[in-house]
C-alpha cells in the first residue's frame, strides 16, 4: 500500500504531466497558426507522450491501492515571439519536470517505497531523453537565427516525428 505522502506527491506529478501536455498542445496551436506544421507535429507527439506519462503515474497509484485525485490545471501561454522562444520555453519546462521527478525519487527513498523508486527510475531516464531532444532543437534554432530557409528545413525535419503507441497493460 502506498503512503499518503507518496500518493499526494504522485498526484501532484500527474497534474504536472497533464500541464505539460496542455502546454505542448498550446504550442501546437501556436505553430499551426504560424504555418509551422512540422513543429506542430513534433509538439503533438510530445503532448501525447506527456499524457502517457500522466497515465503511467495514474495506473501506479491505482495499482498501489491508492487514490488518484486530479487537480485543476493552469492555463498555458498562448503566444511566443518565435519558434526558438517556444522551444526554449519547452526546454525550461522539461528542466522543471526533471526537478519534480528528482524530488519524487528523494521522497521515495526517504519513505522507503522501493516499488515507487523502481517506477520512478523510468521517469529519471526518460527525463534525460526529454531534455536532450528539446535542447538539440533549441540549439539548431539558435544556430539558424532568422534564416527563413533554416527554419523551414528544421520545421520539415521535425514534422517527421511520429507517435509510438504506448504498450497496453493487457
Amino acid at each position: 500500500m502506498i503512503s499518503q505522502r507518496m500518493q499526494n506527491a504522485l498526484n501532484e506529478q500527474i497534474k504536472h504531466e497533464l500541464e505539460s501536455a496542455y502546454l505542448y498542445l498550446s504550442m501546437v496551436a501556436y505553430f499551426r497558426a504560424e504555418a509551422f506544421d512540422g513543429m506542430a507535429q513534433w509538439m503533438t507527439v510530445q503532448a501525447q507522450e506527456e499524457f502517457t506519462h500522466a497515465m503511467k503515474l495514474f495506473d501506479y497509484i491505482d495499482e498501489s491501492d491508492g487514490r488518484v485525485e486530479l487537480s485543476a490545471l493552469a492555463q498555458p501561454p498562448k503566444e511566443w515571439t518565435s519558434p526558438l522562444e517556444a522551444f526554449q520555453a519547452a526546454y525550461q519546462h522539461e528542466q522543471f519536470i526533471t526537478e519534480k521527478i528528482d524530488d519524487l525519487m528523494k521522497l521515495a527513498i526517504e519513505v522507503k517505497d522501493h516499488a515507487a523508486q523502481i517506477m520512478l527510475q523510468w521517469f529519471v531516464t526518460e527525463q534525460i531523453e526529454e531534455e536532450s531532444s528539446v535542447r538539440k532543437i533549441v540549439n539548431l534554432l539558435a544556430r539558424v537565427g532568422d534564416s527563413g530557409h533554416g527554419i523551414v528545413m528544421i520545421d520539415r525535419e521535425l514534422g517527421k516525428r511520429i507517435a509510438v503507441p504506448a504498450v497496453s497493460k493487457e
